[in-house]
């Protein structure tokens, strides 16, 4: 279809309209959407109200799915996802009306995790994927203990899901026995509690609690997301029902700014271009 030909077009291009400044905005600004994005739209937001103190901003996660679902029904200004639309959701958004811009606003990898205490450092594509479908079931096969891997997933709302779903699995079907969770964070914190668990996270969550996991000898960092080296690295997007105004654009322009792309930077992730 030529409308969602010219929608993902647009990724390609990262309109800068630096006219932020301090403009006297009052008002109140609803975000929703990826739990991978969410750090940045939080520090972003703090930043800007700073900046702009009568304006209000409400940021809450619930997966890409339901930020996109929010920005289709007119329930949010700003969808967070961590994945681009389904062809079936931006024909639904067209049915009513809605005309879903996107805007790319950092970059991330999709990091493997495990237990601080597990002695595996690196694992191939193909061996996510055999553990994930249910093939690799015991860490013995991949020179670890004699115990079963606890498969932690998120849920199908999640675009790190879609993601992991499309790259890793090739889409096939996770293991039925694989733990599923809401948010990056759960995962941390399943995988930080079970010495025998994998899960996957956001670049910008990982910690000490839980140990990354090189794939196909290459460690996600932000040199190997821009020269694309990692093989799970995507972009992350905020969404706009048409050309945003106002203190719609204004938030976004200051993500885009060098200002935004150094908190993207310092919540962990990639920005779009260098930074001090």
């Amino acid at each position: 279809m030529r409308g969602l030909f010219w929608l993902k077009v647009l990724v390609l291009s990262t309109v800068f309209c630096f006219c932020i400044g301090n403009p006297a905005i009052a008002g109140r600004l609803v975000i929703k959407g990826s739990t991978t994005v969410l750090p940045i739209a939080q520090r972003a937001a703090e930043e800007f109200m700073k900046i702009n103190p009568d304006l209000k901003i409400s940021v809450s996660g619930g997966g890409s799915g339901n930020g996109i679902k929010a920005i289709i029904d007119g329930t949010t200004d700003i969808a967070d996802a961590s994945r681009f639309m389904k062809d079936k959701e931006i024909q639904l958004a067209m049915k009513k009306g809605v005309l879903p811009v996107p805007h790319r606003v950092a970059l991330d990898c999709v990091v493997p995790v495990v237990h601080p205490s597990n002695p595996l450092k690196k694992v191939t594509m193909d061996q996510l994927k055999d553990i994930y479908t249910g093939k690799i079931r015991r860490w013995k096969e991949l020179g670890g203990p004699n115990k079963p891997i606890v498969v932690i997933s998120r849920d199908t709302s999640s675009g790190t899901y879609e993601v992991w779903h499309k790259k890793v699995l090739k889409k096939e079907k996770v293991t039925p026995k694989a733990l599923l969770q809401a948010s990056n964070g759960a995962v941390v914190q399943a995988v930080a509690n079970n010495k025998y668990a994998i899960g996957y996270i956001g670049i910008g969550y990982l910690s000490n609690s839980v140990k990354a996991l090189k794939v196909n000898d290459v460690e996600a960092s932000v040199t190997t997301a821009l020269n694309g080296t990692y093989p799970i690295s995507r972009p992350l997007f905020m969404f706009t029902n048409g050309w945003p105004k106002g203190d719609i654009i204004s938030f976004i322009n200051f993500l885009l700014s060098p200002t935004g792309q150094k908190i993207v930077q310092e919540e962990g992730y990639v920005p779009l271009y260098p930074v001090k």
